[in-house]
């Protein structure tokens, strides 16, 4: 009987979900979002999320989907540029300073302070100096993110090798994906094993209690998305607040009111 609970649990880990499971599964996760969202607000709760992992990996799908129903008053996504030579000149950490939450909203970084650990370490556009200083102070950084009221949630998304070849060359020829493909892809591609060693030098130094590393796997993306909502919703001290009831007021009277007789400018209907 064991050995046979063991294999169902491999074939529903193995198995792709079909369409229909998976929206019904993100549908459910998206309602808590929604639900989670209210309690944001209610609570002052002021709430940051950090993606980061391999290229190819599927961050962007998630946050996608964890953006797609809920208000972008209180969730915000945060994809910051290269820096610019002002910000250069800046403490490394200021530029992602100003866009920590406010009481109320959850921000959402695709890609992060973390950049120093990882490119800019990888491609050597910090030096040697700065890359250890950043390793050694960031969980101080942290601490200091916490100590001021911040939840801070780390993930990291981790594919396979084959995996990421596969997704890379869909990129190369389909034109709807092309505009995914950036330089810093076709490197990170080829310095697969230097970006393994800046991983594990960055989970040594950064993974600590206080502020652990959540690791997604995500060779099957619908799987790594529907898990990692899962576990955002139950890592986050949220619970569901009671919602008003709304009834829909009755329309005014026109009181004289007549439409002019303008010559709006419709567009074709095509479909």
């Amino acid at each position: 009987m064991a050995g046979k609970t063991n294999e169902k649990k491999v074939d529903q880990q193995t198995s792709k979900l079909n369409n229909k499971q998976y929206e019904r599964e993100l549908r459910k996760l998206q309602t808590k979002l929604v639900q989670m969202q209210e309690w944001v607000k209610a609570a002052g709760a002021k709430i940051a999320v950090v993606f980061e992992g391999r290229d190819a990996a599927g961050k962007g799908g998630v946050i996608h989907r964890i953006m797609e129903r809920v208000s972008p008053r209180v969730f915000r996504h945060v994809a910051l540029p290269a820096p610019t030579e002002r910000e250069k000149s800046q403490l490394y950490a200021q530029r992602y300073i100003k866009e920590m939450p406010a009481a109320g909203e959850v921000t959402i970084f695709d890609r992060s302070w973390y950049n120093r650990a990882l490119v800019e370490h990888v491609m050597g556009f910090c030096s040697t100096k700065q890359y250890a200083e950043f390793l050694r102070m960031c969980p101080a950084f942290e601490s200091l993110l916490k100590n001021n009221g911040i939840i801070l949630v780390k993930y990291w998304f981790e594919v396979s090798e084959q995996e990421q070849h596969k997704r890379f060359l869909k990129r190369i020829e389909d034109p709807m994906r092309r505009w995914k493909l950036s330089p810093m892809d076709l490197e990170s591609h080829h310095r697969w094993y230097d970006y393994s060693r800046a991983r594990d030098a960055m989970f040594a130094a950064t993974d600590t209690p206080q502020s652990p590393w959540y690791v997604v796997q995500t060779d099957d993306k619908k799987r790594a998305r529907l898990n990692c909502i899962s576990h955002l919703l139950g890592v986050l001290p949220w619970k569901k607040i009671p919602m008003a009831r709304v009834t829909l007021p009755n329309r005014q009277k026109p009181k004289g009111y007549k439409a002019p007789e303008w010559n709006y400018r419709w567009i074709p209907e095509k479909y």
